[in-house]
This record gives C-alpha cells, sequence and structure tokens, in this order.
C-alpha cells in the first residue's frame, strides 16, 4: 500500500484554494495538513468549508509540516517557500515555474540533498512530445500566447516600457524575444512558456510572443516545433480562472495531476526535463 502524503499549499489564492478543496474532497494518498497566506483571518474564511480545517502557518513553516509543498504564491516570496522544502529534501511542486529560471541554484541545491521539483504542464498540452523531440535535436521553438489586456495588467515588462494594455483596442504584439526574457518581465502570465522552455530548448533557445487582444476571452497559446524527428505545432486555448484572468481553469487541474502521480503506483508521461539530461 503507498504510504499517505502530507501535502502544504503556499497561498490559498485562486489556484491554491482549488487545490486544497480537491484534496479536502478526497484523493486517494494524499492529505493536505497545513497552508499559508499574508491574510490568515481571510484564508481562514475562504477555507471555512472544509471537512478537515488545517493549520493556516508562515510560508517557511510549511515544510515541516507535509511531505510536499505546492507553490501557489507570487513570485516575490518563492524562495521563502522553496528553500526549506529543498533543504529538508522534500518535494516541491512549484507554480511560479518562470522563477525556477532565476532561481537555478534550487534545483543544484535539490540534486545535494535529495529534494524533487515536479513542476505542472500548467496551461499547455504536449510536454511530451516537445521532451521525445529534445532527445534528438531541436531546430527551433516558438511559443506565441495571446490574453485579453487585463490578464497581462501589472506585468513588470509592461510598466517598465510604459505599455498601458488598457489603451489596446486591437490585437497588438507587446512583447518578442527569449522565454527567459519572458518569464522576467510577465512573472504572473506566461509560467506556461517556462514550462515549455524546460521541456525542450531551454529558455534561451526558446522564442516568445505575447499578444494583448480585447476580442479574446480565452488565453490562447501555440507551439510550434522544428525538429530532426518531427514538426508539430500544439494549439491551447485556456479558460482563465474568473477570480484570476491570469491564469486558466486547468492549472489547478495540472497540479493536481502532479500530486495524483506522486501518489498513484501507475503514472504516464512524468518524464524529467529534457533539457537538464
Amino acid at each position: 500500500m503507498t504510504r499517505e502524503l502530507k501535502v502544504a499549499i503556499g497561498s490559498v489564492g485562486a489556484i491554491g484554494k482549488r487545490v486544497a478543496e480537491k484534496i479536502d474532497a478526497g484523493i486517494p494518498g494524499l492529505t493536505l495538513t497545513a497552508v499559508s497566506a499574508n491574510n490568515r483571518d481571510a484564508a481562514a474564511e475562504r477555507l471555512s468549508h472544509l471537512s478537515k480545517p488545517v493549520p493556516i502557518l508562515e510560508l517557511g513553516e510549511l515544510a515541516d509540516h507535509a511531505d510536499v509543498v505546492v507553490e501557489c504564491a507570487p513570485s516575490k516570496v518563492f524562495r521563502d517557500i522553496a528553500i526549506p522544502v529543498i533543504e529538508q529534501g522534500k518535494t516541491f511542486v512549484p507554480l511560479s515555474i518562470g522563477a525556477l529560471l532565476s532561481n537555478w541554484d534550487l534545483v543544484d541545491r535539490a540534486q545535494e540533498t535529495g529534494a524533487a521539483i515536479r513542476a505542472p504542464s500548467g496551461a499547455i498540452l504536449g510536454l511530451d512530445a516537445l521532451r521525445a523531440a529534445a532527445q534528438g535535436t531541436i531546430n527551433e521553438v516558438r511559443m506565441i500566447t495571446t490574453k485579453h489586456p487585463r490578464g497581462l495588467d501589472g506585468a513588470p515588462y509592461l510598466t517598465e516600457n510604459n505599455i498601458d494594455v488598457h489603451s489596446i483596442k486591437t490585437k497588438t504584439r507587446v512583447f518578442e524575444g527569449s522565454a527567459r526574457e519572458g518569464a522576467a518581465g510577465f512573472p504572473a502570465n506566461v509560467n506556461v512558456a517556462a514550462a515549455v522552455a524546460l521541456a525542450g530548448a531551454g529558455p534561451d533557445k526558446t522564442r516568445l510572443e505575447i499578444w494583448a487582444d480585447p476580442d479574446v476571452d480565452r488565453n490562447l497559446h501555440t507551439v510550434q516545433v522544428d525538429a530532426d524527428s518531427a514538426a508539430f505545432e500544439m494549439h491551447m486555448r485556456s479558460i482563465p480562472t474568473p477570480d484570476n484572468p491570469r491564469t486558466g481553469l486547468i492549472v489547478g487541474n495540472s497540479v493536481i495531476a502532479v500530486l495524483r502521480g506522486l501518489a498513484s503506483p501507475l503514472v504516464v508521461g512524468a518524464w524529467p526535463s529534457a533539457w537538464m539530461a
């Protein structure tokens, strides 16, 4: 029998709350043991309907109460959540996948402590095909993301370049560059680009375009891959989370899929990052 894994969640916003509810409703092999939040009273209210109340802790305390810690917080507190988990050799599940690119020392440290980092696929598909292509030679990976302007609001790149997305009336390209540059400039918006980069050609060789389009009601992602083994194109139309348009509803489900995989005796399609091979 697979042992029960204790799961803690760093922040219970739109995604964290959804993950907490799914675990509380019952997933074989998983038990919710703790969460964290800046506003503990508000978090207690948001989670008051759970069948099994859990303590609301500081970010750095989560690893003491869990085998697996899920990060669903702003990227500015990424290290506050990640470091204790990695130092204790436990499993870290980050939603802020882009933050890994600027905190790669944590990946190196995980190799020393025996910790595991399991990044969800988030709002993208086809990472298995991309990882397979990376076992050979990838000539080009290009990703095109289109969101409603409100789904890009507040991105540092837009602020630094004086781009007011709310004044955009027609589909407009607001960024073009590498996935690494995109992850830094849009930390809350394009974690999916970091996932694509880590699965395939790496963050500097993966090209990214970001478009703002006031006429779309979904987050659109297209990934174009040209490799020596295959050429393929993937399209995703993700429904935005109602209370957080920056991310899609499927992102929470992708976290649940990772957690189920940790507790299940059978896992399909869970490969390591080809970029690290």
